[in-house]
């Protein structure tokens, strides 16, 4: 490796730091449009080949640009090739990182330099290389219309999540619900009273029912998530919006955690906190001058993404499930899922080479279309839409209430303001890259530096108070990590994280449910089962209850109910896996309805008993399984069942009065 250039200092320098590169290479050009976006107008960037240059500074002589780009900082100092563009960036936000390294740490400044050589040298080769897979757009990156769409589509899956919720909430955790929310606060107002817990109690149950649980309260906190999804819909206050609706589903979780303990209930509070500190805090932020969204919390939400996806992938993987490893798991998915659709019965039908084929698609999406999301602009919008497509796929087959449609908004944030651009309509279209161009660009509109087009338009910053500082960002930042790195780690190697105080953190933000791991269907369930809840008056005649959506009625078609979630047909699901012991809801669901509970009975479909509840209920256990072809023709069914035995024996209130 040759030496570095000799030091040089000029005798005029400039006002404010100049980095003077080759005026003539498509591959500095891209970069350099990169680096001015990024120093915020801090750093002046002039090509060699201007007059000016050789005017005033003569000290530098010609060959010195032909190697590398040069920068001059205010005491005259000249610095050349990479320890010359670390000291640019570092009058960007948060671009010190590099000249540390390069200054600090052992080894570190000769391999880049040694790099920026072995680049400098192939300088067309890379500039058809960056050009491939950044694309034209990608050297002035915006992502203002991405972060604006990713607010909206989030503030539609808060309105879904809470007005869904709202239409089951008494029935559940009302009064006379199956688990009321009142008897769990009132036992956790002694509990903390007796110990002389003051406002750690907060943290131990966070909710806002401590200041009441009633009925009304709990109906109020579902038409307040509503109103403030329309707001941040609306895009008014987004911000204190975020906040209040991360609030507020926090408090509905805590205190019906058995009904509200699904994943996406867990990724929608994770990403909503993130989009917190995602939005600007201006009351009306305004569409098309708003500033750019955190870069920090921008990657946070896509390492959450990541993780999702991933972690999905590898705990299918190490769960030792047999279906999963050789590669028969969709055989039993579609049919034995929570809540098939119609389309899911057809997919059902598929035969087997075809079923283990998108066993390997799906693989492949969850283990290694998650890393695109670190790789360059192109790349990455590959990764987006096979996310994307494999969300649609299971939205066409299966009800999962808001989990599509979250992950779907997730995925557009590896999109830029360009690419967002290309998805609107030809005469509803701007110019992302104008309102993204560096503040001192003087070429006029329309003019192009080879490929690369530089527009006029000033970018706009962020003022003061626009956007979370980094003081709040890179902390969030850092214990996200903290805790999420490890978690991921262990994953892969199926051990649990050794480091003492990450895992510390993790059990401290644990009753916020906003640092999460995930793992969607680690074990694939082979059979199907369901209860079926009966009702009698004498303990001989039995009639069945009917249940809005989940398997009952051979001859009902699955429907599309996503993405409200029925909870109540969610849970008897589960209650299915096990027995009635472990599942003490489902006593006291059947208790309700030896009470004939009107809250309750409105979570049910069919209700034979109009006129007065039933003396006896008991359940039976069935196995279901889809259709065929031939039997749907003949028979008119979409399910056939056979009868396993008893779930829960014959009931009466009498027995709950003991």
């Amino acid at each position: 490796m040759s030496a570095k250039p000799a030091a040089i200092t000029v005798a005029v320098p400039p006002a404010k730091p100049l980095l003077i590169y080759d005026g003539e290479c498509n591959f500095c050009k891209f970069w350099i449009l990169r680096w001015q976006r990024f120093t915020r107008g801090q750093v002046d960037y002039v090509a060699s080949r201007e007059a000016r240059v050789a005017q005033q500074f003569p000290e530098l002589p010609p060959e010195r640009f032909e190697a590398s780009v040069q920068l001059i900082e205010t005491d005259g100092r000249v610095y050349s090739g990479a320890e010359a563009v670390f000291r640019s960036l570092i009058y960007g936000r948060g671009g010190g990182l590099l000249l540390w390294l390069y200054e600090r740490v052992p080894g570190f400044a000769p391999v880049v330099e040694a790099g920026y050589k072995f680049v400098a040298r192939r300088r067309t080769a890379f500039s058809f290389l960056t050009k491939l897979l950044w694309g034209r757009e990608g050297a002035l990156p915006g992502y203002r219309r991405t972060g604006w769409v990713f607010l909206r589509l989030l503030g539609i899956v808060y309105l879904c999540a809470f007005a869904s919720l709202g239409t089951q909430i008494i029935g559940l955790s009302g009064k006379n619900g199956i688990l009321p929310a009142e008897q769990l606060m009132e036992s956790a107002h002694k509990a903390v009273e007796q110990k002389g817990i003051g406002l750690e109690r907060y943290h131990l149950l966070p909710t806002l029912c401590w200041i009441s649980a009633s009925d009304g309260f709990l109906r109020l906190l579902c038409i307040t998530g509503c109103a403030l999804s329309i707001l941040l819909i609306a895009n008014i206050a987004p911000a204190p919006c975020l906040f209040l609706l991360w609030l507020i589903y926090l408090s509905l979780a805590s205190v019906c955690s058995v009904f509200l303990s699904f994943q996406w209930d867990a990724l929608l509070l994770e990403t909503g906190f993130l989009a917190i500190f995602f939005a600007l805090l201006r009351l009306f932020p305004g569409w098309s001058k708003s500033p750019e969204p955190s870069r920090v919390v921008l990657w946070l939400l896509r390492w959450l993404l990541f993780r999702l996806m991933f972690e999905s992938g590898m705990v299918k993987l190490i769960s030792g499930d047999p279906t999963w490893h050789n590669l028969t798991a969709l055989n039993f998915h579609y049919e034995t899922q929570p809540l098939p659709t119609w389309i899911g019965w057809y997919a059902h039908q598929l035969p087997e080479s075809l079923q283990k084929f998108c066993v390997i698609a799906m693989f492949t999406i969850e283990l290694a279309v998650p890393f695109l999301i670190f790789l360059p602009r192109r790349l990455r919008f590959i990764g987006c839409w096979l996310l994307i497509l494999l969300q649609v796929v299971i939205l066409l087959t299966g009800n999962y209430c808001f989990f599509n449609l979250l992950t779907i908004a997730s995925c557009l944030l590896l999109l830029d303001d360009a690419a967002i651009q290309k998805l609107v309509p030809a005469k509803w279209r701007h110019n992302p890259a104008a309102e993204n161009s560096p503040p001192n660009s003087e070429k006029s509109a329309g003019s192009t530096l080879g490929d690369i087009t530089v527009p006029t338009a000033p970018v706009v910053y962020a003022r003061r108070g626009d956007r979370w500082p980094a003081l709040v960002t890179l902390p969030l930042a850092l214990a996200i990590l903290l805790v999420t790195v490890p978690q991921v780690w262990g994953i892969v190697h199926g051990v649990r994280s050794r480091s003492v105080w990450p895992e510390s953190l993790a059990e401290w933000l644990q009753p916020f449910s906003s640092v999460n791991s995930y793992g969607l269907f680690a074990v694939m369930t082979t059979t199907r089962q369901e209860i079926i809840i009966e009702g009698s008056n004498d303990g001989k005649t039995w009639q069945a209850y009917e249940f809005k959506y989940k398997a009952g009625n051979l001859q009902r078609r699955p429907a599309f109910v996503a993405p409200h979630q029925p909870r109540l047909d969610w849970q008897m699901w589960f209650a299915a896996l096990g027995n009635y012991q472990q599942n003490s809801w489902f006593v006291e669901l059947c208790r309700r309805l030896l009470e004939g509970s009107p809250d309750v009975l409105k979570l049910m479909g069919r209700n034979p008993f109009p006129a007065a509840p039933p003396r006896y209920i008991r359940a039976l256990l069935y196995d279901y399984h889809f259709s065929n072809f031939e039997q749907r023709r003949e028979q008119g069914v979409w399910w056939r069942r056979e009868l396993r035995g008893e779930y829960l024996p014959p009931v009466s209130l009498d027995l709950f009065r003991r």
